[in-house]
């Protein structure tokens, strides 16, 4: 089949490859000169594992092309994913100026039936819109066309394998045509025995909030629990195994740690806040879900101030600026708040991340007292003190007694519980995590 994607953002290429790969042949709109060059010339603009390789693959298969001409787009194929942003706005709710610019554009250049499906991250009944906006500016009334929902399930650092192996693929719709042509674009997986929902579009649209606002919620209630654990000699890991050998609640997503960040969760939560308000429902559960996260933050640097008393001055290593591993996104990290504190203080910081340093750079330029390193060795080089912020591989992988070798102070303060306590304290280390 043919698909156009218009927008190549995270969620908008891999998308566009995914399908590529899956042998349809597909046109990505990106009106971003700078990151289109990019891709026309094989560049991903994000770090995502394995992106980079499967775009050449299907580049040079002739499976997938980058233009910026909508109106090539439109005409390209009858199957238009919606994949462009849909930032937050001061008020908490989504911006979707970008949803009704690209509605619009598509009703200018519309000449026959086209199905147009909202991938992006939109509140409940924004399907409506996009149908009102499309009837609106479409110049010949005659044309029939759909609005479907396809919501995402992606996460940062394996999207590939959730696009290929998904937990669920859900669509909204409201003909058997757009349901048709779904069904076929989707037969890899449905031939697999996948799971495939058809649900309504505004359905389909309340289950991408939903979903990510109750991972939202267990990350969060997790950390209260890791708080307890604290403050009553507990280990959060074994709790954390107890609760989770319970098959109606899964172990997944109950990793004590300083919070979630990103792009999703912190936008989702307060999109949904406002969504239900703007339905008269006060949704507390989800407005302590994000007090909650934030505490976090504020909590590990006071751990931070227990254990050096006076930050000033000291040597602190920091291993992590991404919000989580296998990406380059520090969006909403709690880095950017550690870091900012710790700046504050006036400590001399040696940052260190696999991909996220020159993103992390555009906040915090290098400067007296902050610097970046190009290893995690020299991070730690006569250090007073070492802060974990991210759960990669290569820190978890790490030799330890080399570390330590290399520290004034063998301290480490681990936001993300990577590393097995009684370890450590046999290596000599002061070792201080989450709800241990």
């Amino acid at each position: 089949m043919k698909v156009t994607i218009i927008g190549s953002g995270y969620v908008g290429l891999v998308t566009a490859v995914c399908f590529a790969d899956l042998g349809h042949e597909v046109i990505c709109i990106e009106k971003d000169d700078n990151k289109l060059n990019k891709l026309k010339n094989g560049i991903v603009p994000i770090y995502e594992p394995g992106l980079d390789d499967l775009l050449d693959k299907n580049r040079k298969e002739n499976r997938i092309k980058f233009s910026n001409s909508i109106e090539e787009g439109v005409n390209f194929s009858n199957i238009i994913y919606l994949c462009v942003g849909t930032p937050q706005g001061e008020d908490g709710k989504a911006d979707l100026s970008q949803v009704e610019e690209a509605s619009r554009q598509i009703a200018l250049y519309m000449k026959d039936y086209k199905l147009i499906v909202e991938k992006s991250t939109v509140p409940v009944n924004t399907h409506q819109w996009v149908k009102k906006t499309i009837k609106r500016y479409i110049k010949n009334k005659e044309i029939e066309f759909d609005v479907a929902s396809n919501p995402e399930f992606l996460r940062e650092g394996s999207a590939l394998y959730d696009f290929m192996n998904p937990d669920r693929i859900v669509i909204g719709v409201e003909s058997k045509k757009a349901e048709n042509l779904l069904k076929e674009l989707y037969k890899y997986f449905i031939d697999k025995n996948y799971k495939f929902l058809i649900t309504t579009p505004a359905a389909a649209e309340l289950i991408k909030h939903a979903s990510n606002s109750f991972l939202a919620m267990k990350i969060s209630y997790i950390n209260m629990i890791a708080e307890l654990c604290e403050k009553v000699g507990a280990d959060i890991n074994e709790v954390a195994d107890g609760i989770g050998s319970d098959k109606r609640i899964g172990r997944a997503f109950l990793n004590a740690g300083i919070g979630y960040g990103g792009s999703c969760f912190p936008k989702d939560v307060k999109a949904f806040i406002k969504i239900a308000e703007e339905h008269g429902i006060d949704f507390g559960l989800l407005k302590e879900t994000e007090k909650i996260n934030k505490q976090r933050r504020l909590k590990f640097i006071e751990k931070i101030e227990e254990v050096l008393w006076i930050s000033k001055d000291k040597n602190i290593a920091i291993w992590g600026l991404a919000f989580k591993p296998n990406t380059d996104d520090i969006r909403e990290a709690p880095s950017i708040d550690v870091v900012k504190e710790l700046y504050r203080l006036k400590a001399n910081l040696f940052l260190y991340d696999p991909k996220a340093m020159e993103n992390f750079k555009l906040l915090f330029p290098e400067k007296d007292n902050i610097h970046y390193k190009d290893d995690p060795y020299s991070a730690v080089e006569e250090a007073d003190a070492l802060l974990i912020l991210t759960e990669w591989d290569e820190f978890i992988n790490i030799n330890l007694e080399k570390i330590k070798a290399k520290m004034r102070l063998p301290i480490i303060i681990d936001g993300r519980n990577i590393y097995d306590k009684k370890k450590l304290l046999e290596l000599g280390f002061e070792y201080y995590c989450i709800g241990r």
